[in-house]
């Protein structure tokens, strides 16, 4: 089997304006340098429909959904908060995000794929369950955990964020849901400054200080998250893949480097061995320096494409 690609033209119009750092350029970075290294052809690529409302109810009251549409303008930017604007496609390239990740769990679950990479935006583990915010609107790794445990009547799904910024709107929506088991790796203090300390028993927070070294990072990791997750015995794994931790990334103050998000992979693969027949999907949150993004993305399709 192989590891599906989702991807779709119109992820690349939601636009808010051309001094933001999540731009539709980050999606160019990621598919030039896939096709630079040959892997595009080794993937399995797949155009994703949008998600349904019933789905994004799984989720999301239908007050938020409803105050979200009448917001979405007929021309120009409205902003949701300092950081995040709608435009015209906005809503559109957000419903294919979320759909993308119904698909790709579905796909893993029937074992159409071994596993599945969403390279869309907009983003989404900034969306808490009623609040836009950090440039997300549906929190798409939040909804692909529900379509697992609800549509697949899955027992134990692992989330794994690495993104720099904590998944403030993941944490918000399962926290405390003993189905779930979280683990987040984040630069503290930082944005999002919340849900930090949050103590559900089912959140593991692994926070690293700004500067800190990449085997530093990875031996805070590997104590915070392994165990954990060996016990936990997840039968599927998710991940918000965040790449904004790269020392190059000019949103934060990590030092990671391509290497460090092979290792990541590499370890998420492992459990997935263990525990859940190799199931994995990832969906694409931060990362604003382009060279950086497009190393770091092939690197850990490169890891996944590996599985077999």
């Amino acid at each position: 089997m192989t590891t599906a690609f989702f991807s779709h033209d119109d992820c690349m119009k939601h636009n808010m304006g051309p001094e933001h750092p999540e731009s539709p350029e980050r999606i160019t970075a990621i598919l030039s340098h896939i096709a630079e290294t040959n892997l595009e052809q080794d993937l399995d690529w797949v155009r994703p429909e949008e998600i349904t409302r019933d789905q994004l109810l799984t989720v999301h009251p239908e007050k938020y959904l409803h105050q979200l549409d009448l917001m979405q303008p007929t021309r120009g930017r409205v902003f949701t908060d300092p950081d995040t604007a709608m435009m015209p496609d906005t809503l559109r390239a957000a419903r294919l995000a979320a759909g993308a990740n119904i698909q790709a769990v579905d796909m893993v679950m029937s074992s159409q794929v071994t596993n599945a990479f969403v390279c869309a935006r907009p983003p989404g583990h900034h969306a808490e369950r009623s609040k836009s915010m950090g440039f997300c609107f549906y929190n798409n790794v939040a909804l692909a955990a529900m379509r697992a445990l609800t549509f697949h009547q899955l027992d134990r799904v692992a989330i794994i964020d690495f993104d720099v910024h904590q998944g403030n709107g993941t944490v918000d929506i399962v926290g405390g849901d003993e189905r779930i088991l979280m683990c987040s790796s984040f630069q503290h203090p930082f944005y999002p400054h919340s849900h930090v300390h949050r103590q559900a028993p089912n959140i593991i927070n692994a926070p690293i200080e700004a500067g800190c070294a990449a085997i530093e990072y990875r031996k805070a990791v590997e104590s915070a998250w392994v165990k954990k997750l060996q016990d936990f015995k997840p039968q599927v794994i998710l991940i918000s893949a965040g790449f904004d931790g790269h020392r190059l990334d000019p949103m934060a103050e990590l030092n990671l480097e391509v290497d460090d998000y092979r290792w990541l992979t590499e370890m998420i693969v492992s459990v997935a061995n263990d525990h859940a027949n190799d199931r994995i999907i990832s969906t694409l949150e931060g990362g604003y320096n382009l060279k950086a993004l497009g190393e770091s993305v092939t690197a850990h399709l490169e890891v996944l494409n590996a599985v077999y």
